[in-house]
Formats: structure tokens, C-alpha cells, sequence
């Protein structure tokens, strides 16, 4: 949905014929951080609306996962995370651990299991997660709207939120609009444009956990490798991560590059380490005397079609007996170390998160409320708070969700 004609105002517009709906709490956009706020409002009594553009909830709860929801990680904590200010998630982490949601999630029978390395998946379906919130909120009284379209947002003694809907009045109001990813199921930037319009920060945004292009000379030579993948080390600055790398027909992709693309810039290089298991220059120089071919050898570790193409790169395939030591010394070094400069990432279309949002310094840790403007907050992906793959983004909506839901 565009937003196009949205128009933010200080001052109410003369809305007399409109429906007029009045709450404490209200709070735009029905996903994870901003139903969990609307369950935590509820118990405390408070009168929560939640309205969303979308047709249904929880749209990319749904989708996340491969349809099976990594609904958080149980090694979770703010290494896990990047922001400009790297303390602010602290508190909210701490107030509702993985643990609590755990709890939430048992407790309505749904099953679950650990896939690797902490991340959590439902057995059966991303929909069982939509499906409790939506419980949740309707034992705590917190209603949902959807299809709600936003004309104007104002605030005067309360806020004041105009939609197809009629007028809705509330004291406090959650802005839980997510990112940019994802455009296909309803992204917009509308809760960036509602803090730039209240006068709060935005740090730079980009695109994460995206996968990344090649330039155009590494294009012409591995695009045709595309589907193939191996193990692999990638890093890029002081930041590395280990796990798969698969090649696509515009770049490179898998749980290692999305990972990384987070921490990547334009200009910057990233090192790939294929088969880091392996000492590469011990193996070469222990076979130096060998007859064997070179890429014969490499292709014991890594798959044949990619070492081809590396060899044609990088070094004459003959064999092993033909080098110098110093020769296989300089091979291992490159494949060991194999450096990529990437022409730019998939855009947010293929981004799994955006990285950067509403500076933390304009919010409180504690409450998730501008400190600039009274009963306004940010919650989730909006905020510049981004968590890497696995579970941790999700994490990060219940518990900046949770710790809001207090204060509401």
C-alpha cells in the first residue's frame, strides 16, 4: 500500500461527519512488536486499538521461517545486535527474555523444535504464532482493525489519527510499522515519515540480510554457478560469520553472506574462506611432490564446477609437482582469503530486515517513548535495533513490544 497523500497535521481538521473512536492506547501496525504491546496493554486494563493496512495479521510472522516462524533464539543477547548505540537494547532483553515468549508459546500447545545453533521453529506452521497473538489479544481486550489506511496523523491534547475508518483518538500511540523489507507484503516507510514529522532522528537506512551482487567482471565468471554452495568463513571489517554460501545468478546468497551484508557497505570488500575447516597451504606444500592436478585435489574439499572456475581466475590447474613451494604457498593464501567486491546488494525486495531506523537517542531504553514528545513510541524494526539471522529480530519485536506495553 502507498502512502502517497499522507499528510501529517498539528492540528486536528474539521472531521465532525467522520466516525469518532476513542482509546487509550493506539497502535499502528498488527505485527509481532505491535501485538505484543497491544496483549500487554490490555492486562493492564488499558483500552488498546491496533489498526494495519494489511488484510490479516502477523503478514510477515507468516512468511518468516520458510513458513515455520524462527520465533526467537535461546542464546539471544545484544551481541546479536547493531545499532548506533549498542547498550540501548539491553533492557528490553533482559525484561522479556526468549524464555517468557517460550513460555507464551507452550502454553497455547503449539510445538516446536531447535533447528540450529538456538533458533526455534514452529513444527507446523508460521500461521500457529499469528493465530495465539490474535488469542492473546482477545482475552486481553485489545481490539484489531485491518484494512485500516492512515490519511493524517496530529497531536494536540491526545493524538489524533484519521483513517478510512473514521477519527481515532487515543493518549498514546505505538508507531510498530516494521522496515522496509518486504515491500510485496505491505512495507511502506510511514513510521519513519511519522518520526521525521515529530522532529525525531533517523539513522541512515539500508537494506539487511540481503543477498549481495557481484560486480560485473565476478558476474561473468560465476553467474553460471548458480545453485551451487559450500561452507565457508565471510567476513568483512572485524565482523565474520560461518555457515553456507550459495551462488545465484546475480551474486551470492545463503546464511553466511546475509549475515555479512548487514556490516557491508558500497566499496567494501568481503574475504571468503571456502572450506574453513581445511588448512589449504599445509595440504598443497604436503603435496607438493604430487602428480596430481590441482583442481583435482581442491575438488576432494569444495565442488568441482567452482573450483573450475576459481583455478581459470586465479591460478593455472597443472599438477601440484609443476609449482614451486612458494607458488602453492601464494595459491592457499588466495583461497583461503578470497576476496569479493560486491557491485550492491538485492535491495529490499530479496531484505529480510532493514538495518538503521528511529535513532535511539530520541527514545527511552526503558519505555520505548520519544523523549521529545509525551505518550509517543517505537517499537521493533522501526527502530534502529537489528538483529542478525536467526530468530534475533523476532526477539527483539516481543521484548521492545513487551517493555512498551508497560508504560502505554
Amino acid at each position: 500500500m502507498q502512502f502517497g497523500s499522507l499528510r501529517f497535521i498539528r492540528q486536528p481538521a474539521k472531521m465532525s461527519a467522520m466516525t469518532k473512536i476513542t482509546k487509550d492506547v493506539l497502535i499502528i501496525g498488527a505485527g509481532a512488536a505491535g501485538l505484543i504491546c497491544a496483549i500487554e496493554a490490555g492486562k493492564r486494563g488499558r483500552k488498546a486499538l491496533v489498526i494495519d493496512h494489511a488484510g490479516n495479521i502477523g503478514r510477515k510472522i507468516r512468511a518468516s521461517g520458510g513458513g515455520r516462524c524462527n520465533f526467537t533464539n535461546i542464546h539471544c543477547g545484544p551481541d546479536n545486535y547493531m545499532s548506533e548505540n549498542p547498550h540501548f537494547c539491553k533492557s528490553a532483553l533482559v525484561r522479556f527474555k526468549p524464555a517468557d515468549f517460550i513460555k507464551m508459546v507452550e502454553r497455547h500447545g503449539i510445538r516446536y523444535f531447535e533447528k540450529e545453533n538456538g533458533q526455534l521453529f514452529c513444527r507446523q506452521t508460521a500461521s500457529e504464532i499469528a493465530v495465539m497473538l490474535q488469542k492473546e489479544c482477545n482475552d486481553s481486550n485489545a481490539e484489531i482493525r485491518t484494512g485500516c489506511k492512515i490519511v493524517r496523523v496530529s497531536k494536540n491534547d491526545r493524538f489524533l489519527v484519521e483513517t478510512n475508518i473514521g477519527v481515532i483518538y487515543s493518549d498514546s500511540l505505538v508507531i510498530a510499522t516494521g522496515g522496509l523489507s518486504y515491500p510485496e507484503l505491505g512495507a511502506t516507510d510511514i513510521g519513519h515519515r511519522i518520526a521525521g514529522e515529530f522532529g525525531l532522528k533517523i539513522t541512515n537506512l539500508k537494506p539487511g540480510l540481503v543477498p549481495l551482487v557481484f560486480n560485473k567482471e565476478d558476474r561473468q565468471v560465476f553467474s553460471e554457478l548458480s545453485g551451487l554452495s559450500f561452507d565457508a568463513n565471510v567476513k568483512c571489517g572485524r565482523k565474520s560469520f560461518s555457515g553456507q554460501v550459495l551462488f545465484t545468478h546475480k551474486g551470492l546468497s545463503g546464511p553466511a553472506i546475509l549475515q555479512i551484508s548487514s556490516y557491508w557497505g558500497p566499496g567494501m570488500e568481503i574475504v571468503i574462506r571456502p572450506a574453513p575447516e581445511t588448512d589449504f597451504s599445509e595440504l598443497l606444500v604436503s603435496k607438493r611432490k604430487s602428480r596430481v592436478e590441482l583442481h583435482n585435489l581442491l575438488a576432494d574439499f569444495l565442488p568441482m564446477r567452482f573450483v573450475r572456475k576459481w583455478c581459470e581466475v586465479n591460478a593455472q590447474s597443472k599438477p601440484l609437482s609443476s609449482y614451486t613451494e612458494k607458488e602453492l604457498e601464494n595459491i592457499a593464501g588466495k583461497i583461503q582469503n578470497w576476496i569479493i567486491k560486491p557491485g550492491g546488494t538485492e535491495g529490499y525486495k530479496k531484505a529480510e530486515i532493514t538495518c538503521g531506523g528511529i535513532d535511539t537517542s530520541e527514545l527511552s531504553s526503558k519505555t520505548m517513548e520519544a523523549k521529545k514528545v509525551s505518550g509517543l513510541y517505537f517499537i521493533g524494526e522501526v527502530v534502529d535495533v537489528n538483529g542478525q539471522l536467526g530468530g534475533y529480530n523476532l526477539q527483539w519485536a516481543w521484548s521492545s513490544g513487551f517493555v512498551a506495553g508497560q508504560y502505554v
